[in-house]
Order: C-alpha cells, then structure tokens, then sequence
C-alpha cells in the first residue's frame, strides 16, 4: 500500500545516507543560461491569474477537460469545481494567492503525469481519511510553498535549497514544474504515512516541506532525477 509509514520511512530515509552540505561552502556565480532561466521562471511568478484573460479561461477549461474527458465543463463558474478541490464556484478565487503559475503547475502535472495526476486528484491509492484534502487548493499551496523554500522572490538564493535549485535548473528547464510534481507526489505519501485528516494539512504541507528541503540539501544533486523521491512518480 503506497503511504504506509514503513514504505514512507525506507523510500526517504534513503537520502539521510548521502551527503548534505553547506551554503556556506558555495560561491553562486551564475552561467549565462542559469541568469536567463531564472529570469524566465521569475517572470512567471509575477503574472497574477486574471479570470478575464482569454488565455487564462481557456488553460482552466484544458484542466477541466484533461481532468474530467467525459464530462463537459457547463460553465466557467461552476459548482463543478469543487469535484477538483476548488473551495467554490470559481478557482479564481484560489489563485489570487499564488497566481498563474499553480495553474500552470497543475496543467504541467496532469499533462507530463496523467497517470499520477489521476490517482492523487481521485484519491485512488492508500487508506483515506473521511475527511481528505482538497486536490487543487493543496496544489495551489505547493506552488506557494516552493516558492518560499526556494527563495525565488530574492534577487538570489542564500540557502542551500535555493542554491541547488538554480544547478538543476541549467539541467532541466521546466524543474520548477517537475520538482511541484514531485512535491505533490511526497505531499500525498506524507499524508498518508501520517494518516491525516483535513485540519492535519499544513502539518503535512511542513513535513513534506521539510523533507524536501533536505533532499534538495544533497551534495550530489545534479539534476532532477537525482532526487530519491522523483521515484514517486513513476509508481
């Protein structure tokens, strides 16, 4: 069963046996490509979801549509979406504290992850709890979360997160994409290693926030491969 605390333990404790290091010990001194990529992901935060942006509307509805193929979207306000985790009628609402990037986020993990995006959105794998998280708002809330730990709202990074990041970063240019799908994959094993409930979220939220901070702590982290939970989605 994915979640249990056995399983949970063995798959991260793993990378308690390699090496962490300081931040102190790195120069950040970035390459050309790293300065554009970065800049590129900036940008990205900056953009504010605008429900009246016909661009926006239509990467909801793409949502919609690749979350749910056989049932037609009645409306963009809709009591539809709640069936996603939307608190209400309009997830513009949720947006507002994070932006157009979780959309973009969720979009980039239903797309590249179908399999795993399915299986977490319905909740399909594990002991749940009566009263379970809701989906998008829990995805919303990991984009905040990687943008806190990898300080991606200072001119640049001091922690060893953050620092890290930028390498992976020069690897993979949608890493911020693909370490958001792995944060949610490790967000919903934590959960359920836990055996949480809905006022337990963001003591899982911190627990996975924790975990991931020390993976990206990893001397030998190169890439986003290099990270023992990117496992996750592949089960």
């Amino acid at each position: 069963m994915v979640g249990n605390r056995t399983w949970f333990g063995g798959l991260f404790n793993g990378s308690g046996k390699r090496r962490q290091v300081s931040a102190e010990k790195i120069v950040l001194d970035l390459t050309p490509l790293q300065e554009q990529r970065l800049q590129n992901l900036k940008e990205r935060l900056n953009i504010p979801y605008d429900e009246n942006r016909q661009d926006h509307q239509e990467s909801l509805r793409a949502l919609w549509k690749i979350s749910f193929p056989d049932t037609e979207l009645t409306s963009i306000v809709s009591a539809q979406w709640k069936d996603m985790g939307w608190q209400g009628m309009n997830p513009a609402t949720d947006f507002r504290g994070c932006g157009y990037v979780s959309l973009e986020n969720l979009l980039f993990f239903a797309r590249t992850y179908p399999a795993s995006f399915k299986r977490l959105m319905l909740k399909q794998q594990g002991m749940r709890a009566t009263w379970e998280y809701p989906f998008a708002v829990a995805g919303v809330n990991i984009s905040y979360m990687l943008i806190q730990l990898l300080e991606l709202n200072s001119v640049r990074p001091k922690s060893l997160p953050g620092i890290n990041f930028i390498k992976v970063l020069t690897e993979h240019e949608d890493a911020f994409d693909e370490l958001y799908c792995i944060a949610f994959e490790m967000m919903d094993a934590q959960w359920l290693a836990m055996r949480a409930s809905y006022m337990q979220f963001k003591e899982v939220l911190e627990a996975t926030k924790q975990q991931l901070e020390r993976e990206l702590s990893l001397e030998d982290l190169n890439g986003i491969h290099d990270l023992p939970a990117c496992n996750l989605l592949y089960k």
